[in-house]
């Protein structure tokens, strides 16, 4: 099993951010019914305002070639779409656990 660990730096007002991320969340949240290969999703959105990243995700998928199924998936396509104008930065650590 892997788990595709991602955080989000998002820009704009604290207020737009938070909007953003919600929205984000809500969509990745709704992808393992659409996504065979993928057998969670948890999404968390910071609430400590001394940090800087916004939004992170734990997908846990079969194996590596599954993560590129996932991430080339239509639905997790737009749902990452969401994101348009508003990423400031990514990170990505991908394992097998």
């Amino acid at each position: 099993m892997v788990k595709h660990i991602v955080t989000f730096k998002l820009s704009g007002t604290p207020a737009v951010r938070r909007e953003v991320a919600e929205k984000f969340r809500d969509a990745l949240l709704a992808l393992p019914a659409q996504i065979d290969v993928l057998e969670s999703m948890e999404v968390g959105i910071n609430e400590n305002p001394a940090e800087d990243w916004d939004v992170v995700l734990i997908a846990t998928v079969p194996d590596m070639p599954s993560v590129e199924v996932y991430a080339k998936h239509p639905a997790h396509v737009a749902a990452a779409g969401l994101l348009a104008g508003h990423k400031e930065s990514r990170a990505c650590v991908d394992y097998y656990c």
